[in-house]
């Protein structure tokens, strides 16, 4: 339930205790060497917390608890029906405590709390309840051999994994990769964004109270260049699942080459097209998809439809409809449940947003709606919608991933053009397909070369269907689904040798 009064989420924001300390081996400790990071309100511009800024010593003993962890069996090697209620359990406290999950999330990250209500009181324990019950029905398999072997193909979890996540959905995306992971036995180490610690932090207190073993899941703050480099060096982290910018993303690949070739499961940036095909009915449900599509969370989420192509004959009907319903979005407190815009991630952010906006301008493309003027003198990070018409594929606008509040629409001739111009990014995540005719849909959903494609709705499918990208959106991993199980567990062959000494008796 939402209670629509900001009042009330409010008054629950000034009763937090804001959970500020490094969580490893099933205690909050402070960094080894006291050293903290402000993290700061979005809205609001001042600093919430000091949260403790880990670096390669606390790396170094929270992957000594995992391990340790993990080679007892507390949790790896235990029934599967015990880790099951366990995560079952965690399943019904984050439900149980979702209100102030959410309100933590908001603060923390400015995300409206309509939207982080909908994460963490359904899509987070959702995620953890689904990896509990397929426990239990994850079956090995037995290889076709003659009587004179028993060949056994078992999965076994990979061992201690390194989950760094990323500031858009700090909770949801720590549900996506803890779940499969520790549905699967392993021990985790988890490294939030620096800037969207807590909720995180919180949830891991709440997974002990679970009943999850010490050890087993460790929240370490800090820096991407100390803790997360500490992360992709380390030589005894068996896999890294992180999610975040390609630029990262390389880096994790080359510490894993430069120390013990860890497993790294990618899942990284996006330029990804809406495409509006000539038959396409502009309804009011589509115009708020396309919307919605660049718009939501403010434009940080790797999926977002900023490239919206759109066929020629239907673009200015398109535009006009389009600017009308960005117009009409409520910018504000992100405590307010009638919020759906909130302010960008930080101050330097929404700085690096208009210049891709200025560029935009400076290349050539027509700006229809412009909110780079929005209480730009205000405290926080704020920054309204902005809607650029006539881009070429050559932009900046039109190559780069933006992560802010900025739409642009490409207006081609056909379908074949349309296509052409999709794949031609250096990206594959997502696609949307707006078309009448189910023949042309499948033509371009097999044709466009990204890991999601959505017809007539702006989705990234549910939990039971894998997520991830081609070419440098991604790796061969996905989040989400049973796929996903796959990042988090190693294959084994038990070949049995047998005698024979029975072969020969008929029956």
């Amino acid at each position: 339930m939402i209670h629509e009064s900001p009042a009330f989420y409010l008054a629950i924001a000034d009763r937090l205790t804001l959970p500020t300390k490094a969580f490893i081996d099933g205690s909050f400790v402070a960094a080894k060497s006291g050293a903290v990071i402000e993290t700061v309100n979005p809205a609001t511009g001042l600093v919430l917390a000091a949260v403790a800024h880990c670096q390669a010593e606390d790396v170094d003993r929270t992957v000594a608890a995992a391990r340790r962890a993990f080679r007892s069996g507390v949790w790896s090697r235990v029934a599967p029906e015990a880790r099951k209620a366990v995560l079952l359990r965690l399943a019904e406290l984050i439900r149980a405590n979702s209100t102030e999950l959410a309100v933590l999330e908001s603060l923390d990250s400015g995300k409206p709390i309509r939207d982080c209500l909908k994460e963490i009181a359904i899509e987070v324990p959702d995620t953890f309840q689904w990896y509990a019950e397929l426990i239990d029905k994850s079956f090995g398999k037995v290889a076709p051999t003659g009587e004179q072997a028993c060949a056994l193909i078992l999965r076994e979890p990979i061992g201690v994994v390194a989950a760094v996540l990323p500031w858009n959905f700090p909770l949801l995306m720590a549900a996506w990769k803890l779940a499969p992971a520790l549905a699967c036995g392993c021990s985790v180490l988890v490294k939030p964004a620096e800037q969207t610690s807590m909720s995180i932090l919180r949830l891991a207190e709440l997974a002990n109270e679970a009943g999850i073993p010490a050890g087993v899941l460790n929240v370490l703050p800090g820096l991407g260049e100390t803790a997360g480099q500490a992360i992709g060096r380390h030589g005894d982290i068996d896999a890294v699942s992180f999610t975040g910018s390609t630029e990262v993303g390389r880096l994790f690949l080359r510490y894993a080459a430069d120390s013990n070739l860890k497993s790294i499961g990618l899942e990284m940036g996006g330029k990804s097209p809406f495409i509006v095909l000539d038959d396409a009915e502009l309804s009011p449900e589509m115009i708020d998809n396309a919307v919605m599509a660049a718009f939501w969370n403010g434009g940080q989420n790797c999926s977002a439809n900023m490239r919206q192509i759109v066929d020629r004959s239907r673009q200015e009907e398109f535009l006009d409809r389009v600017v009308e319903r960005a117009k009409a979005l409520v910018i504000g407190a992100p405590l307010d449940p009638a919020t759906e815009l909130g302010p960008l991630i930080t101050r330097e952010h929404r700085r690096r947003v208009l210049d891709y906006v200025e560029s935009g301008s400076r290349e050539g493309a027509r700006a229809v709606l412009s909110g780079a003027a929005f209480d730009s003198d205000a405290p926080g990070s704020f920054l309204g919608p902005t809607v650029f018409a006539d881009l070429a594929p050559e932009m900046t606008i039109a190559r780069e991933e933006i992560f802010g509040p900025v739409l642009g629409v490409m207006p081609v001739d056909g379908i074949e053009q349309a296509l052409t111009i999709a794949n031609g990014s250096e990206y594959g995540l997502h696609a949307t397909v707006y078309t009448r005719d189910i023949d042309r849909a499948l033509f371009m959903a097999r044709r466009l070369a990204c890991g999601t494609v959505a017809v007539n709705g702006f989705t990234e499918g549910d939990l039971k269907t894998p997520f991830g990208g081609y070419k440098r959106s991604g790796s061969l991993a996905r989040d989400k689904g049973t796929e996903a199980m796959a990042q988090y567990l190693q294959t084994k062959t038990i070949w049995l040798s047998l005698d024979g000494r029975y072969a020969s008796i008929p029956g």
